[in-house]
C-alpha cells in the first residue's frame, strides 16, 4: 500500500471543527463536527473494551443508522476493523460470520436482537445502541477528541463479506489506505465536492455503500443522508427532502424505483448522478428519461482486484476502456480472446471465442481474504488477479460485461453469456426484472431459461423475440418462469443460484417452447420428461420433491 494514500482516520479527524450539516437520517441531523466527536467517543470506548491480545475486530449488525457510520469512524481512529454483518443470515450461518471474523465486540440494536437469540457467541461483547446502558457506556468519553496520528494506510479497516454461488461467504480485506484512495478516485472521476449530498440507500454492510458512497463524502466533506432500509417508494421523497445530488445502487434497485407510479414532477429533483452496477442499458436510459438523472455503470470486483472506469465516448453497452494490465483471457488456454465482432444491428458475432474471464495482469490492490488461503490462491492464479467475471473486448479496447463465470451457457455447441441475453429481454414491455440462466439439455450442454418478474403474454413474447435484431439464433429462452417479484438478496442482487437449483421444478408457472416450435405453452407434468430427458441411470432416484409441478396461475 502506498504510504501517500492517507488514512480514513485522517479524513474522519479532518472534519473536527466543521459545523456544516454532515449526516441526516430520518429526523436526526448531525454536523460534521458532531460526527467526528461521536466517532472519537466510540473509539475511546472501543480501546477500553477490546482485549489487548485479541484481533481488533468489531461486528456491526445495524440498519443504515447514524450509529453505523459513527462506528466506522471509530474503528478508523482506533485502528480496528469493521465486519458488516448481513442481517439476512440466520442461526448457525450468522454465528459463523461473527466468529469467523473474530469479532470481540458486536454493535447492534434492539430490532436485531431476535436474530441473536440462542446463538453461541463466546467472548463476544454485545453493545445495543438504542438502550440506556449503551448511553451510559459512552457518557464518560463525551469529551474525546479524534486522534489520527497512530493510524497507517496499511491498517486493516473492513472485512466485508462477498457471497458466491457455493460455500460460505468470504470476508474480503480492505485497508484504510485503499478505502481512502478509492474515495479520492471517485470524487475526482465524478467531480464530487463539499456542496454535494450523498444519499446512501444501499445497505452499509455491503461494500458498495461504504466504498462508493461514504468514502468519497469523507474525502470531499460532502453531506450524507441515510435511508434505514432501501425503499423504492421513498426514494424520490428522500432525495427531495435531503437535497441529495449523488447516490449509489446495486442489483435491481433501479428497476424497483422505475416500477413506482410515474408522476408529472419526477424530473423536479436535485440529483445529478447515480453510480452503480447491474442496472442495464435499458433501465439506465429509462431512468434518465423519467428523472433527468444520468446513471453511470461502473465495474469493480468486490475484492478490489480490478476496476473499469466509464469515460465520455464509451460506446453504448460498454463499461469502459480496459486499463493497462486488464485482459480478457480464455480460462483454459490462458490466451487472450480475440476482439469482439458485431454486425450492423450490434449482435455479437463471435461470442464463442470473444467472451472470456477478465484478468488483471498488472499491479492489483487486492488485499486478500480473512483466513481463507484457498480462496486467495484461486483469485491469484499465476500471479494474476482472476475476477471470476465474463467480458468481451472490442477492437478499440472497450470492455463489455457478460456475467459471472458460472453464468456462461453452452447451447448447441455455442458459448453464450447470460448478461447479454438479459439486456435484450429487458426490453420486453411486461418485464419488471429478468434473470437468465442455464438448465441442463436432455442430450448435452445447456438450455436457456429465463425468469421474468411482471406480466407475461406468450404470443406477445414470441413476437417480441422475433423483432429483436441482436437476438442470436441460440439465445431465445426455451423456458420462461413467471414470478410476481424477483427473488433477490439483501443487496438487491438476483438469487441466481437458487433459480438454477430449482430449474423447471418450481412453484411458479413455467412456459416453454418445444424444439422446432415457435410458440410458448404452459409446461405440465407430462412435458417434463420431454423437457428434461430420461434420468441418468447411475444417479438413482431424484432427491427433488415432485409435488407442485403443475404450474399455478396467479
Amino acid at each position: 500500500m502506498d504510504p501517500r494514500a492517507g488514512t480514513v482516520a485522517e479524513l474522519v479527524a479532518g472534519r473536527w471543527g466543521d459545523h456544516r450539516p454532515g449526516l441526516r437520517c430520518e429526523d436526526r441531523a448531525l454536523t460534521h463536527h458532531e460526527v467526528a466527536a461521536g466517532a472519537a467517543a466510540r473509539a475511546a470506548l472501543l480501546a477500553d473494551l477490546l482485549p489487548p491480545d485479541a484481533e481488533p475486530h468489531i461486528g456491526v449488525l445495524l440498519d443504515n443508522t447514524p450509529e453505523f457510520l459513527l462506528w466506522l469512524g471509530a474503528a478508523a481512529l482506533a485502528r480496528a476493523a469493521v465486519a458488516g454483518v448481513n442481517p439476512t443470515r440466520r442461526g448457525a450461518e450468522l454465528a459463523r460470520d461473527i466468529l469467523h471474523t473474530e469479532c470481540r465486540v458486536l454493535v447492534t440494536e434492539r430490532t436485531r436482537l431476535p436474530l441473536l437469540r440462542g446463538l453461541e457467541l463466546p467472548g463476544v461483547r454485545l453493545l445495543v445502541t438504542d438502550t440506556e446502558e449503551y448511553a451510559g457506556l459512552l457518557a464518560p468519553y463525551a469529551d474525546a477528541h479524534p486522534d489520527a496520528s497512530r493510524a497507517t494506510p496499511r491498517d486493516r479497516f473492513l472485512l466485508y463479506f462477498t457471497s458466491g454461488s457455493t460455500g460460505a461467504p468470504k470476508a474480503a480485506l480492505c485497508s484504510q489506505g485503499r478505502l481512502a484512495a478509492a474515495g479520492r478516485s471517485l470524487a475526482g472521476q465524478f467531480a464530487l465536492g463539499p456542496q454535494d449530498v450523498h444519499y446512501l440507500c444501499m445497505p452499509l454492510f455491503h461494500g458498495n455503500a461504504v466504498i462508493a458512497g461514504w468514502a468519497p463524502a469523507l474525502v470531499t466533506g460532502a453531506g450524507v443522508a441515510l435511508r434505514r432500509r432501501f425503499s423504492a417508494s421513498r426514494f424520490l421523497p428522500d432525495v427531495r427532502r435531503y437535497g441529495a445530488t449523488y447516490f449509489t445502487y446495486v442489483g435491481r434497485a433501479v428497476q424497483y424505483v422505475l416500477a413506482t407510479e410515474p408522476g408529472p414532477a419526477d424530473r423536479d429533483n436535485p440529483l445529478r448522478l447515480g453510480f452503480g452496477t447491474e442496472a442495464g442499458a435499458v433501465d439506465a436510459a429509462a431512468f434518465e428519461r423519467r428523472f433527468g438523472v444520468r446513471l453511470v455503470e461502473g465495474y469493480g470486483s468486490s475484492e478490489g482486484g480490478a476496476a473499469v472506469q466509464w469515460a465520455p465516448g464509451t460506446p453504448p453497452g460498454a463499461v469502459g476502456r480496459a486499463a493497462p494490465g486488464l485482459v480478457v483471457l480464455d480460462p483454459e488456454s490462458r490466451e487472450p480472446c480475440p476482439p469482439a465482432r458485431f454486425d450492423a444491428a450490434g449482435r455479437l458475432l463471435n461470442g464463442d471465442e470473444a467472451i472470456g474471464e477478465l484478468v488483471n495482469q498488472g499491479p492489483s490492490p487486492f488485499e486478500g481474504y480473512w483466513r481463507n488461503p484457498a480462496a486467495e490462491a484461486e483469485r491469484r492464479r499465476e500471479g494474476w488477479y482472476w475476477t471470476g467475471d465474463l467480458f468481451y473486448r472490442d477492437a478499440d479496447g472497450y470492455l463489455y460485461f457478460a456475467g459471472r463465470t458460472d453464468d456462461r451457457l453452452r447451447v448447441d455447441g455455442e458459448n453464450l453469456a447470460a448478461a447479454m441475453i438479459e439486456n435484450i429481454l429487458a426490453r420486453y414491455e411486461g418485464a419488471a426484472a429478468v434473470a437468465v440462466y442455464a438448465v441442463p439439455d436432455p442430450v448435452t450442454g445447456d438450455q436457456v431459461m429465463a425468469t421474468i418478474a411482471g406480466t407475461f403474454d406468450p404470443e406477445a413474447f414470441a413476437r417480441f423475440l422475433l423483432a429483436q435484431p441482436d437476438l442470436g439464433t441460440k439465445m431465445a429462452p426455451r423456458f420462461v418462469r413467471v414470478v410476481g417479484r424477483m427473488p433477490v438478496t439483501a443487496t438487491n442482487k438476483i438469487r441466481r443460484a437458487a433459480l438454477r437449483k430449482e430449474g423447471l421444478r418450481c412453484p411458479d408457472p413455467v412456459w416453454w417452447r418445444p424444439p422446432g416450435e415457435g410458440a410458448y405453452r404452459l409446461l405440465t407434468r407430462e412435458d417434463l420428461g420431454h423437457a428434461e430427458g430420461p434420468p441418468a441411470p447411475t444417479r438413482g432416484p431424484s432427491p427433488v420433491r415432485r409435488q407442485g409441478l403443475e404450474p399455478r396461475t396467479r
